[in-house]
């Protein structure tokens, strides 16, 4: 027999999970679509009803997004301003029907290549946390995600929260998405840059790719070629020039490798350019 259930406690969920396999049913927002006209086979934890994993709370080391986070709660918290690109991707989750009440983790846990937060929290050192019954641990998001539609996740755990260290939320930061159209659609590429500047200097830059390669990339060359530089029209040059070795995009109806090897490139250089408040217009064209 397909069981249901809606706890109201994570402990009430925790003991379920442990139980047996579930299948956890947070926003909807990909469940339903998946699921179509298809009888269930598995049963289905819905964790609507746990209050205590939605919104955003800080710490003294760390800013904690609930697992039941919308991206219209990102957009509305006041967040510092290395949190732009997260909010910058938030506004590009589906309509806003869907960022009402599609969930942060629920991005995450899909483990899509396309997954438009993930660049995003990549480039803030995120991590994620990760409960059962029998413990609690945190692994970095790079390490949660290990390929399309496949998670760390073991068996009786459910992701609880995701966790941006107070030490990353420096310096500014932007996102920037390419797809076939302007709204509602699944990226061909996009791209999180987050930089911070001293005395008009790069001291730190984090870069990160999503959509051309099999999980979202740091580019640890581009942030590298960054690093020391003024901060000014001039980075675009070194995006340009710089490898991106960890890209290896394929060729589907949205474009071709070819293709989104160049774009990425460029849109690289637009984000690294906005996250240090310079416009696209002072970029050099590929």
């Amino acid at each position: 027999m397909i069981r249901y259930a809606k706890p109201t406690s994570v402990d009430e969920a925790l003991a379920l999970l442990g139980e047996g396999a579930w299948r956890i049913l947070a926003g909807g927002t990909d469940f339903y679509p998946a699921q179509g006209s298809k009888p269930f086979r598995d049963n289905v934890l819905d964790i609507n009803g746990l209050g205590s994993l939605r919104g955003i709370a800080e710490t003294s080391d760390h800013f904690v997004i609930g697992a039941r986070t919308t991206w219209t709660d990102i957009v509305r918290y006041p967040l510092p301003p290395a949190f732009d690109a997260l909010k910058q991707a938030a506004r590009e989750v589906g309509s806003a029907q869907i960022q009402n009440v599609a969930s942060v983790a629920g991005n995450l846990c899909n483990a899509s290549p396309a997954a438009d937060g993930v660049p995003a929290l990549l480039v803030l050192d995120a991590e994620v946390e990760l409960r059962s019954v029998a413990a609690t641990r945190h692994l970095p998001l790079q390490d949660f995600i290990l390929g399309s539609r496949r998670t760390a996740l073991l068996p009786g755990e459910m992701v609880t929260a995701i966790r941006v260290p107070r030490t990353a939320p420096t310096g500014m930061s932007a996102f920037i998405k390419l797809g076939a159209r302007r709204y509602l659609v699944i990226s061909i590429a996009m791209v999180a840059a987050r930089l911070v500047v001293d005395n008009g200097t790069v001291r730190q830059a984090a870069v990160a790719a999503g959509s051309c390669s099999v999980v979202a990339k740091r580019l640890a060359g581009v942030e590298a070629a960054l690093c020391g530089l003024p901060a000014d029209g001039e980075l675009a040059y070194a995006v340009l020039s710089a490898p991106m070795s960890e890209l290896s995009p394929i060729a589907d109806v949205r474009g071709s490798a070819e293709y989104r090897l160049d774009a990425v490139r460029e849109i690289v250089a637009r984000a690294v350019l906005a996250a240090v408040g310079r416009t696209t217009g002072e970029e050099v064209a590929a």
